[in-house]
Formats: structure tokens, C-alpha cells, sequence
């Protein structure tokens, strides 16, 4: 089942200008201002959205992960431990946890959590006064990949071996205890939390899902993946995944139905491209890869969903709503046969002002979201073509 449906000339543009072609592990927002880890020189700050980049002063570590808590930037680097920062990544100061990997970082409410991957010290640290100081918690000893936070409930995806340790652990009292899930015997790579639903990559298994908590997984269609990142934007999630072969080439997946069906949105990306972080911010959705900075805009991904999968009686286009409209509306089309389907959107001079539509989509119905903030107050036509049918429908811009 098609669930998103892109524009014939949406695709990633490469933002590194500043940067180079470096390799990105993490990537973090505050604001207007976006934070880039890469592999070998360090943090990278863009305030125009990543249009341009300026390297920090933390110039000569690998970055692993990027957290911004409140006033404080937290970088994991690379054997180094955890950097921070509170003047915007203009000066950094290594924390007092020095000596690890530190490949992720997470925090709840005051609490920020550090995930170390190194055998016999690894495990999960804690800090309560902004990296001053770290305790290490109970679990000890493990391989750390990840940690999310969701619902007050901690999630720590961890490295497998023989024997049932790795896969992923909860605690529900911060960090305190924690208790192995039934996801375990192998490698968590990466976990996101999008309301009741827990996400993890699960090494080359792909992507599984837990709706309670962890109590149970269950494998989505995005399987045999090598998962490194995700992201989320309402009931939309985000896989960033590695390049291992030409039938498996990493890249970007989307879901809008909790993993029921991925799309896979490579569009623009060069060929071997490996995903290692994902963000969303300013209606943008960033990549960090092994070609440096992407991006594309959100409405490439969230224009169109699919709300229902049932066969109509007849092919219909509806009038938007709201209608008039500033500077948004949705519009509703019903699809009776799988083919190619156009919505494109016309001033009154007839001139292509936007294709929302130009895929192939099954049979069902769907919504598209228009954004006018670009144009000018006044008259505009949509019109909706298949196969066998066609129909245009007026709408109005009052700005």
C-alpha cells in the first residue's frame, strides 16, 4: 500500500557548503540553529538551515552524538567522553566522564543519560548537574548503541552476543534498575519513541516495533535493513539505514502506518549512500551521511497520506477545506484502480503552481495537504487525473 506520494521534482540536495564531504554521525537542533557531528573534525554549526556551515571550536574529535538539554549542548565524542557546551557550541568544556565511546546521549527533564560502548566500562551513565558528574548505573558492562526516552520509561538498545544479552533494556524509575525486553540475543542500533510506539533497528533484521512498552516486538515490513537513525514528525517515522549492497543500498525509509509499509525515499541521494542521523526541524528533514548534510522539505514526505484503503464506488475529487484558506488546506480524492494519479495545482492563468500528486497509488482514498504561503492572494484550480479520469475543483487564497 502507497502511503506517500512526491512531487516529480522533490529529491535531497547536498547542504555542506562549509563543510566539505565529510562523514555526519549526529545531528541536533536548537532554534533556528543546527548542530552537525562528524566523523573526525568535530562540531559543525549552520544558522541558516544548513545552507552554509562553520566548524566549532571542538574541531579534533569524533563526534558520536549531540544532545541540546535547556541551556546546555552535550557532544559524545569518540574515546574522549562527553564535551559541553552553554554559549551555542561557541566554547567547550570536557565533562568529567573523559574516557569512553560515547555513541549516544538522551535526557529526562534534568537527567541526561550517556550510552558508552567499550567493553568492561560500558554501559549507561547518568548525570544530574549537567555533565559535572556521572554515576554509572546498573546497566554495566554492556555495549550501548542507543537511548530514547519515551513516556517517562528509559529504552537502552544495546550490543548482543551468545548467551541473551544486547537487544534492548527499560527502566522505569530513571535509569535506577533496569530489565532486559524480549527484544534481545542480538544488536540494537538505533530506538525512537512516537507516542505509544517504541521503534528499534534491529541489526540486519531491520526495523521491529513494540506497542506496550517493550513487553513485546513484532518485526515491521522494513526487514533484513541495517538501521542506523531515526526521526519522527506526527504519526510519521523516518529509518536512516546503511548501504550494504546494490538489492540493500541504506538510504532513507518512510512510514505512516507504524511499519505496515516503508517507502523508500533515496531521490537525489549519489549511489552507496549510508543514512547515520536524521533530524527534523523548520518543516525540513535533515540527513547526516557519508556525503555530509542533506536535505529536503517535510512536505515532500507528509503532502499526501492514505486514509483509507477500502475500494470506492467511483473516482470523486472534494472541495479543500478550509476553503478559503491562509496558508494551508487539505484536499480529499478517491482512487478506484492502482495506476498513475496527478494532483497539480493552478493559478488562473493556468500556469503549474505545484504537483502534489505524481505516483502510483492502489485503490483508496487520500488527503493532500497544499501550502499557498508562497503565493500571492487569489483564485486557484486543482485538478485530479488518472488513467480514465480527470476533474478540477476552484479554491481560494486570502492572505
Amino acid at each position: 500500500m502507497m502511503l506517500v506520494a512526491v512531487s516529480v521534482n522533490a529529491q535531497w540536495v547536498q547542504m555542506s557548503n562549509g563543510m566539505g564531504n565529510r562523514l555526519i554521525n549526529a545531528l541536533a537542533a536548537n532554534g533556528n540553529t543546527i548542530y552537525a557531528g562528524t566523523d573526525s573534525s568535530g562540531v559543525y554549526i549552520s544558522t541558516n538551515n544548513g545552507t552554509n556551515w562553520s566548524q566549532s571550536s571542538l574541531n579534533n574529535r569524533s563526534v558520536q552524538s549531540i544532545l541540546i538539554s535547556g541551556n546546555t549542548i552535550f557532544a559524545g565524542t569518540n574515546n574522549y567522553g562527553v564535551y559541553s557546551s552553554t554559549n551555542g557550541g561557541i566554547n567547550w568544556t570536557q565533562t568529567s566522564l573523559n574516557d569512553k565511546t560515547v555513541s549516544t546521549l538522551a535526557a529526562n527533564g534534568n537527567t541526561v543519560f550517556a550510552g558508552a560502548y567499550a567493553y568492561s566500562i560500558g554501559g549507561v551513565y547518568v548525570s544530574t548537574n549537567s555533565g559535572v558528574n556521572w554515576i554509572q548505573t546498573s546497566l554495566s558492562n554492556i555495549l550501548v548503541y542507543s537511548i530514547v526516552v519515551n513516556g517517562g520509561n528509559i529504552f537502552a538498545g544495546t550490543v548482543g552476543s551468545y548467551g541473551g544479552t544486547g537487544g534492548v533494556y527499560i527502566s522505569t524509575n530513571n535509569g535506577t534498575n533496569w530489565t532486559q525486553t524480549s527484544l534481545n540475543n542480538s544488536t540494537v542500533q538505533c530506538l525512537i519513541g512516537n507516542g505509544n510506539n517504541i521503534f528499534a533497528a534491529y541489526n540486519f533484521f531491520g526495523v521491529y516495533l513494540s506497542t506496550n512498552n517493550g513487553l513485546n516486538w513484532n518485526q515491521t515490513s522494513l526487514d533484513y535493513t541495517y538501521g542506523w537513525s531515526f526521526a519522527s514528525y506526527g504519526n510519521n517515522v523516518f529509518a536512516g539505514t546503511n548501504y550494504i549492497n546494490s538489492t540493500n543500498n541504506g538510504g532513507v525509509f518512510h512510514t505512516s502506518n507504524n511499519g505496515a509499509s516503508w517507502v523508500h525515499q533515496n531521490q537525489g541521494f549519489p549511489n552507496y549512500t549510508s543514512c547515520l542521523a536524521l533530524l527534523i526541524s523548520n518543516n525540513y528533514v535533515f540527513a547526516g551521511t557519508n556525503y555530509s548534510v542533506w536535505r529536503r522539505p517535510l512536505s515532500d514526505f507528509v503532502g499526501i497520506q492514505n486514509i483509507s484503503t477500502e475500494t470506492p464506488s467511483a473516482y470523486s475529487l472534494s472541495q479543500n477545506y478550509p476553503n478559503p484558506f491562509n496558508p494551508t488546506t487539505n484536499i480529499k480524492f478517491s482512487n478506484i484502480k492502482s495506476g498513475d494519479v496527478k494532483l497539480i495545482v493552478y493559478d488562473v492563468t493556468g500556469r503549474e503552481v505545484q504537483t502534489l500528486v505524481n505516483e502510483s497509488l492502489q485503490p483508496g482514498t487520500y488527503e493532500a495537504a497544499f501550502d499557498g504561503a508562497a503565493l500571492n492572494t487569489g483564485v486557484y484550480f486543482y485538478k485530479l487525473i488518472t488513467g480514465t479520469f480527470s476533474e478540477t475543483k476552484k479554491m481560494l487564497l486570502i492572505k
